[in-house]
C-alpha cells in the first residue's frame, strides 16, 4: 500500500519541472485557492515497470507495395514480398505472420524449400537471406550479401540444397543453402555464349533445370539468348538466339519442350531436336491488321506451362494485349486447348504463380488454381471450374478498399455485440465465388485461451464505416455501413456540389461509439454529424437534419451596443427566418452575388428512406457557409446515452445538441464559454479597433435564438482568413526558418491511394495545400514564397489579406506522393512551429496552443524588432499575443458525473471541454431524469464552472474514484428501437451510471479527474479543484494521443509522442513506467490513426493499406507466443511416382546425379573472398526474444527445441522400422533358402 499524502491548498510541489506555486494549477486565473482541509488518500498502485513490455503482435491487411510471389506446394503457405523489404507469410486463417528486413531493401525474389520450413529470399541490395520458418516468429539464419554483382533470378530445384543465382552480368552462381557459402563452381556468361558472339547476353532472367535431366541447367538471358548448361562437362549442349527479348520460360514437364514469352507479345514453343528456329510462334492477342501485318502488342511478362491428365494443357501468362486497345485493364489470359479466357483484374498483375498437385517438376502437373498478387489486392483463381471463378479470399485483404482516413479500437467489447454484427453484415455478402475451399491452408492455429472481444473500426475516404472482429489477434469484417446513403448525390455543376465532386465529400473524420448502447456517431469532412441507432429491423425513416451556424467572420463590424441584452444560454424556440442575427457587412468584406450563405456542404435526403437491418441513421447536424467561407472542419466530438447529449466543437467554438428531443442547447465560441473566467483576461476591444478587424460571433439557424454575449465580442481578432485552405498566408518567422532548424527531420507523406478511376488523397481529412513541396515549409499557415527568402510578417496597420472567391473549392486536393518535411521539436523556439504545424495537419484546423505564449516563443503581428522581444514571459506581451493571434479550438469533449463548483456536494451531468490553448473547462448541466419530462422538458445549461490550465493543447479527459479505479461514463441499455412494442410492457430507458460516490463511503465524495495535454499531465481532485500531482511528459516533443487505460487489473495513462516515443504513467501518482523510443520516424498517417484500448493493447496504419497491432502489456507478451499460428507442421513429403521400366529405359525416365560432387569445395574450389560477403544470423533466436523473460521463454524455447527433436526422432523411428522389416525380410529367405538346400548333395547344386 502506497500513502499519498497533500495538503490541497491549490499549490502543487510534484515532479522535477514544476515550480512550487505554478499558476497552472489552482484557480483560473493562477491565483492560489482558498485551502481546504487537509485529507488522506490511499490509493494502491500495482503497476510497475515489470508489467510493460512494447512488442508487435500481428500486422493486418493487404501487404503494401508488392514485388514478388512464391508458395510451398506441400505445406501450402504462401509468401509476399514488398518494396519496403517486408515479408507475410499467409496459411489457413489465423496463420498470418509478417517478417522484415532490417536494411529495408525491396523484396526481389521468394523461393520456399519446399517442406523444410525456411525461405529464402532476395533483396535489392544484393543480399540473399535464409529465413527459419520452423518457429513462431520467423528469423534469419544466414545471410550472403554480394558485393560485385548484382542479382537478377534464383532457382532452388525440389529436394536440392544448392541455389542457382544468375546476376546482372550474366554469369550464374551457385549457394549451399545449408551453409550459405559460395561454391567454386561458376558459369560465365562468356563461356555460356559462342565465342563468335559480339554483344553482351544481358542480365540473366531465367534458371531452371530440366525435368528430364537435373544435370541440365537452362539459362535464359534478356537479350534473347537461351542456353542449356551441361553441369557435368561443364559446356552449352545447345544455344537459341531469338531477336525478341525474353520474360519467362516454362518447360513442359517431360522435358522435351519447353515455352518462352517475348517482348512483342508473342509466345515461342522449342523443341530440343531443334533449336535453330521455333516450332511454334503465336500472337495470343494479335491480329491481323487490313495491311496484312499484325498488330503489335505489350510485352507477356510470365507464361507457366501447365500439363493435365484429363485434359488439354494450361497455358497462362499475364500481359500482351494489343496497344491499340487503349484503357483496357490488366489481364491475365488462361489458355486451355483451344478455349481463351481473358480475366481483367482492377490492379496490375505484379505476380502470379500457378499451384499443382505435385511438387515434382517431372510429372504431370495437374494445376488446381491460380494465385495473382494485384498491385493492390491478392486473387485466386479456380482452374478446376470451366468458368473460372474466384475463391472468397479468407483474409482482410480490403482494408484499404477506400482509403482509410481514421481508426478506433475497443477492447472487451459485450460479448453479444460481434455476432449481432456478424449476422447482418453477412447478408451483404457478394456471391459467385468458387465452392470449393481456400487452397491455402497451410499452417495451425487454435483460439488461445487470454481472448476476449475486440472490435476495430475503421473510416474511409468514401464516408464507408467497417467494423471488424479483432478477437484473438485476428481480423475478420463484420459489417460495413455507407455514411454517403444519408445525403443526395452531388451532381456536377450544380451549385454548392460543383465545388466538391471532384473530391471526398463524405470523408470520415472521426468517430465515436458506445457498444453498450450501440448508438454511432461519425464526423465527416463536410463539417457533418450523423447519429446512428442500430435495430435488426428494416425500417421506413424520415431523417432529421439540423444545420448549425459555428462561424467565427472576419472583419465583421460589431458594435458594442449590438451585443447588449442578450441572453447568455439561448432557449428553446420555434425557427423563424427573423431570428437570424445579421451582420453589418463592412465594404471590404461584401461578398459577390452569388456567394454562399447558410447553406451546407451537403444535401440531406429529405424524403422518407427504406433502411435496412443495422445502423440507421437517425440525426444529421451540419455546419454552414458564411458568407462564401466553408465551415470548418470539426476537431473534438462526445456523445453519452444517458444523457442523451451529443457534443461538438471546431476552431471557431461549441456546440451541444440534445438528440433526443432534436434541438441544439448551445452553440457558442470558445471564448464565451469562459464568462468572467476567461485565464487570459483578454481586453474588451474598442469599436475602432473593432472596424479594423474582427470575428462575428456564433449563430444556429434551428431553434434557436442568436448567441451574443456582452462579456466579449469574439473569440479573438484574428488578421488570416480562418479556413486551411485560404491562398493568402502569414507565418511568424519562427516557422518561416523551419528547414534551418538542427533538429532530425521528420517526413510526413501523404500518400495518394487511388482507386481504379477516382480521385482521391489521403488522408482525405489531412487535406493540407502543399504550397511547397520540393523541401520548403509547408505548413497549411504559410504563405507562398521562394526559398531563401524570408518571410516578412503583415503588422496590425498593414494590408488586409483578400477572402476566398466563392468559386473556390472548400477542400484542396493534396498533390500526389507530396513530402511534408517538419522538424521535430528541440529547442522551444523551433518546437512550437514544428508542432502547431503538424497539429495542424493532425486536426485540419488552424491553432495555437497555451504554451507557445506562456514560452520562450511568443508571437505577434508586428515587425521583427516587437517579435524579437516579446520573447519576455511578461502577461501583458502574452495577453496582447493572445489577443491579436490566436484562434482557440475546442480539442477534446468528454460528458461525466462530476462537480461543477467547489460547492457542490453531488455530482451531476457534465461536459468537460479542452481547448488548444491548455485551458480544461467544466460546464455543468441540468438534465431531467423522469422519462416523460426528458423528452418535452429542456435540458438547462449552466455558467462554466472549473478552470484549470495546461501547458499545450488537451487531448483527453479521464476519471478515476478515490481508490483510484476508472470510472466509466454513464449509458443507456441497448433497445431496439423498432421492435415490435408490448402494450403490457411500455418501453422505457434504463440507464447505468457509475457514480463517483457509489462505492466510496469510506473515503468520502469527490473523485480525480485526469487531464492530459500535450507536454504535460495532471490529476485534479474534484469537487475542491486543487491539482494533487502533475508531470511534465515531454520537454522536446509532444504528445499526439493518450488515453486512460487499464492494464493487467489496474489503470495507467498511455501517451504517444511525435518523436515516436511510447510511455505509460502510473495513476494517480503518475509515475514513468515505461518510455520506449518506438518509432524513430513518424508520419501524419500513423499521428492520425494511432489508438489506445484496454488490456495493453494499441494499434495504427502502418502503410495506406496495413494495420498494425502492438502491445504494451508484458503479460500479453508472454502469451504471445500462444496466439500466433504456426508457420510449419510435420508433413511427410509425397513421393515420386513409380515410373514404368520401358519408358526409364528410352530415356524418360529423370537421371540423378550427385551435386555435391560437382559444386562442393573438393570438387569446385573455393568462391573468391570480394565476392560475397557470409553474414550470420542470429540463430533462429529472434522467435524467442519476445518471450525471454523468465519461465515462459525457457518453456517456449525448451517447447520448439522438443518439437524438432520429436520431429528427428519419428523420422529415425520410421527408419528404424524399415530396417527391422528389411532384415526379417532376409531372415525369412534365408531360412527358406537353407531348408531347401538342406538335404541336397554336393554334385546336385
Amino acid at each position: 500500500m502506497k500513502k499519498f499524502r497533500k495538503v490541497l491548498d491549490g499549490l502543487t510541489t510534484s515532479s522535477p519541472g514544476v515550480t512550487i506555486g505554478s499558476p497552472s494549477c489552482g484557480s483560473a486565473a493562477g491565483t492560489p485557492t482558498a485551502a481546504p482541509t487537509p485529507r488522506e488518500i490511499d490509493v494502491q498502485e500495482t503497476l510497475v515497470s515489470e508489467n510493460f513490455q512494447l512488442c508487435k503482435t500481428v500486422r493486418h491487411g493487404f501487404p503494401y507495395q508488392p514485388t514478388a510471389l512464391a508458395f510451398d506446394p506441400v505445406q501450402k503457405i504462401l509468401a509476399i514480398g514488398s518494396r519496403t523489404g517486408g515479408v507475410r507469410i499467409l496459411g489457413r486463417p489465423g496463420v498470418d505472420c509478417y517478417c522484415q528486413h532490417e536494411s529495408g531493401a525491396a523484396v526481389l525474389q521468394l523461393q520456399f524449400l519446399i517442406n523444410e520450413g525456411a525461405l529464402v529470399t532476395a533483396c535489392a541490395d544484393d543480399t540473399l537471406h535464409l529465413w527459419n520458418l520452423r518457429q513462431r516468429r520467423p528469423a534469419i539464419l544466414h545471410s550472403l550479401k554480394f558485393n560485385r554483382e548484382r542479382i537478377t533470378f534464383c532457382h532452388l530445384p525440389f529436394q536440392s540444397k544448392w541455389l542457382y543465382v544468375g546476376t546482372e552480368r550474366g554469369n550464374t552462381h551457385i549457394v549451399n543453402i545449408e551453409s550459405f557459402i559460395l561454391s567454386g563452381y561458376v558459369i560465365m556468361w562468356n563461356k555460356a555464349i559462342e565465342l563468335s558472339t559480339k554483344t553482351h547476353p544481358g542480365p540473366v532472367v531465367h534458371l531452371s533445370d530440366s525435368p528430364k535431366d537435373e544435370g541440365k541447367l537452362l539459362i535464359g538471358f534478356e537479350s534473347g539468348t537461351v542456353v542449356q548448361w551441361d553441369l557435368r562437362v561443364k559446356k552449352a549442349d545447345f544455344r537459341i538466339y531469338y531477336d525478341e527479348a525474353i520474360h519467362s520460360v516454362s518447360w513442359h514437364h517431360e522435358g522435351k519442350q519447353f515455352m518462352c514469352s517475348h517482348s512483342d507479345g508473342s509466345l515461342t514453343m522449342w523443341n530440343l531436336r531443334n533449336t535453330t528456329k521455333p516450332f511454334q510462334v503465336t500472337f495470343p492477342h494479335g491480329k491481323i491488321q487490313k495491311d496484312g501485318r499484325k498488330e503489335s502488342c505489350k510485352p507477356i511478362l510470365k507464361v507457366e506451362y501447365k500439363t493435365s491428365r484429363n485434359s488439354e494443357p494450361f497455358v497462362i501468362f499475364s500481359g500482351g494485349l494489343s496497344y491499340d486497345k487503349a484503357g483496357r485493364r490488366p489481364t491475365l489470359t488462361i489458355m486451355h486447348g483451344k478455349a481463351i479466357t481473358v480475366l481483367e483484374m482492377d490492379y496490375p498483375i505484379v505476380e502470379f504463380m500457378v499451384l499443382c498437385e505435385t511438387p515434382y517438376n517431372n510429372e504431370v502437373q495437374e494445376p488446381y488454381a491460380v494465385v495473382v498478387l494485384l498491385e493492390k489486392d491478392l486473387i485466386v483463381v479456380d482452374l478446376t471450374q470451366s468458368n473460372f471463378p474466384v475463391f472468397e479470399n479468407p483474409y482482410p485483404m480490403d482494408v484499404h478498399e477506400s482509403p482509410v482516413t481514421c481508426t478506433a479500437y475497443f477492447a472487451d467489447c459485450p460479448p453479444d455485440i460481434i455476432p449481432i454484427l456478424y449476422s447482418i453484415g453477412a447478408k451483404h455478402k457478394k456471391t459467385g465465388y468458387s465452392q470449393k475451399e481456400w487452397p491455402i491452408t497451410g499452417g495451425t492455429w487454435t483460439l488461445g485461451s487470454h481472448t476476449y472481444p475486440e472490435i476495430i473500426i475503421t473510416g474511409h475516404a468514401d464516408g464507408s464505416i467497417k467494423f471488424w472482429d479483432a478477437s484473438a489477434i485476428t481480423l475478420q469484417m463484420l459489417y460495413k455501413l455507407k455514411t454517403s446513403k444519408v445525403f443526395e448525390k452531388p451532381k456536377p455543376g450544380e451549385g454548392r456540389a460543383a465545388d466538391l465532386v471532384e473530391e471526398d465529400p463524405f470523408a470520415v473524420q472521426m468517430v465515436s461509439w458506445c457498444p453498450q448502447s450501440r448508438i454511432f456517431c461519425v464526423v465527416g469532412i463536410s463539417a457533418h454529424i450523423i447519429l446512428y441507432r442500430f435495430s435488426k429491423y428494416d425500417a421506413n425513416t424520415q431523417i432529421v437534419s439540423l444545420e448549425v451556424r459555428l462561424q467565427c467572420e472576419a472583419e465583421d463590424v460589431i458594435s458594442p451596443s449590438e451585443n447588449e441584452n442578450n441572453p447568455c444560454f439561448s432557449e428553446p424556440s420555434s425557427h423563424s427566418p427573423q431570428l437570424h442575427h445579421q451582420h453589418p457587412v463592412s465594404p471590404g468584406n461584401r461578398t459577390p452575388e452569388g456567394s454562399k450563405d447558410s447553406v451546407p456542404c451537403l444535401k440531406v435526403k429529405d424524403r422518407v428512406v427504406r433502411v435496412p437491418p443495422g445502423y440507421q441513421s437517425e440525426l444529421v447536424i451540419q455546419l454552414l457557409w458564411v458568407d462564401g467561407e466553408p465551415p470548418q472542419q470539426i476537431t473534438s466530438l462526445d456523445i453519452n446515452s444517458a444523457y442523451g447529449l451529443l457534443a461538438f466543437g471546431n476552431c471557431n467554438g461549441l456546440a451541444v445538441v440534445d438528440y433526443l428531443q432534436k434541438t441544439i442547447l448551445l452553440c457558442m465560441s470558445t471564448l464565451d464559454l469562459y464568462g468572467a473566467s476567461d485565464p487570459y483576461q483578454r481586453l474588451t476591444r474598442s469599436p475602432r479597433r473593432n472596424r479594423q478587424s474582427t470575428s462575428g460571433l456564433t449563430e444556429l439557424t434551428d431553434n434557436q435564438q442568436s448567441i451574443d454575449m456582452e462579456r466579449s465580442k469574439s473569440p479573438t481578432s484574428v488578421h488570416y482568413p480562418t479556413s486551411l485552405h485560404n491562398d493568402p498566408r502569414v507565418l511568424p518567422e519562427p516557422v518561416a526558418s523551419l528547414r534551418a532548424s538542427h533538429c532530425s527531420p521528420v517526413f510526413y507523406l501523404l500518400d495518394n491511394v487511388k482507386g481504379p478511376g477516382r480521385k482521391l488523397s489521403l488522408p482525405t481529412d489531412l487535406k493540407t495545400d502543399l504550397d511547397h513541396v520540393n523541401g520548403h515549409c509547408t505548413s497549411p499557415t504559410s504563405q507562398p514564397c521562394s526559398a531563401g527568402k524570408p518571410r516578412i510578417p503583415m503588422g496590425p496597420e498593414g494590408p488586409r489579406l483578400t477572402r476566398r472567391g466563392p468559386g473556390r473549392p472548400p477542400f484542396r486536393k493534396a498533390q500526389s506522393a507530396a513530402c511534408m518535411e517538419i522538424s521535430l521539436p528541440v529547442s522551444h523556439t523551433e518546437g512550437h512551429a514544428s508542432r502547431r504545424a503538424m497539429l495542424q495537419q493532425l486536426h485540419g484546423v488552424t491553432m495555437y496552443s497555451h504554451d507557445e505564449h506562456h514560452s520562450a516563443a511568443s508571437y505577434c503581428w508586428s515587425e521583427r524588432e516587437s517579435r524579437e522581444n516579446s520573447f519576455s514571459r511578461s502577461r501583458s506581451s502574452s495577453v496582447s499575443s493572445i489577443d491579436r493571434d490566436t484562434k482557440e479550438a475546442i480539442t477534446t469533449l468528454q460528458f461525466g458525473e462530476s462537480y461543477g463548483r467547489k460547492s457542490d456536494a453531488l455530482p451531476t451531468p457534465c461536459l468537460w471541454v479542452g481547448t488548444s490553448l491548455g485551458v480544461a473547462l467544466l460546464i455543468p448541466m441540468s438534465i431531467p431524469t423522469d422519462q416523460e419530462e426528458r423528452m418535452e422538458e429542456p435540458v438547462t445549461i449552466g455558467p462554466s464552472g472549473a478552470v484549470q490550465m495546461l501547458k499545450g493543447s488537451v487531448l483527453r479527459f479521464g476519471f478515476l474514484d478515490c481508490m483510484g479505479g476508472i470510472i466509466q461514463s454513464p449509458y443507456e441499455v441497448w433497445k431496439d428501437p423498432n421492435a415490435p412494442e408490448d402494450p403490457d410492457r411500455p418501453r422505457r430507458r434504463k440507464l447505468v451510471h457509475f457514480s463517483p460516490s457509489s462505492s466510496q463511503d469510506a473515503y468520502g465524495e469527490g473523485h480525480l479527474a485526469v487531464v492530459c495535454s500535450e507536454r504535460q499531465a495532471k490529476i485534479f481532485l474534484m469537487p475542491s479543484q486543487s491539482c494533487l500531482y502533475v508531470h511534465n511528459i515531454t520537454e522536446s516533443s509532444f504528445v499526439l494521443r493518450a488515453d486512460v487505460v487499464s492494464v493487467s487489473n489496474s489503470v495507467c495513462l498511455a501517451c504517444f509522442c511525435a518523436n515516436g516515443h511510447v510511455m505509460t504513467l502510473s495513476l494517480p501518482s503518475l509515475r514513468p513506467l515505461m518510455d520506449v523510443n518506438y518509432l524513430p520516424l513518424t508520419d501524419m498517417r500513423i499521428a492520425r490513426t494511432f489508438c489506445f484500448t484496454n488490456g495493453g493493447q494499441a494499434l495504427y496504419l502502418s502503410s495506406p493499406t496495413e494495420i498494425q497491432r502492438i502491445t504494451y502489456s508484458q503479460e500479453m507478451c508472454d502469451n504471445l507466443q500462444e496466439m500466433l499460428g504456426e508457420l510449419f507442421t510435420p508433413i511427410e513429403t509425397p513421393e515420386a511416382q513409380n515410373r514404368g521400366f520401358l519408358k526409364g529405359f528410352f530415356g524418360g525416365n529423370a537421371q540423378t546425379f550427385d551435386r555435391e560432387e560437382l559444386f562442393g569445395e573438393a570438387a569446385a574450389g573455393k568462391a573468391s573472398r570480394s565476392l560475397a560477403q557470409h553474414i550470420p544470423g542470429q540463430g533462429g533466436m529472434e522467435g524467442m526474444k519476445v518471450a525471454a523473460s523468465g519461465v515462459v521463454g525457457d518453456l517456449a524455447r525448451a517447447r520448439i527445441a522438443l518439437d524438432e527433436r520429436g520431429q528427428r526422432l519419428g523420422e529415425l523411428e520410421e527408419r528404424t522400422a524399415l530396417m527391422m522389416t528389411s532384415a526379417e525380410t532376409f531372415s525369412k529367405h534365408a531360412h527358406e533358402l537353407m531348408l531347401k538346400c538342406k538335404d541336397k548333395k554336393w554334385y546336385q547344386f
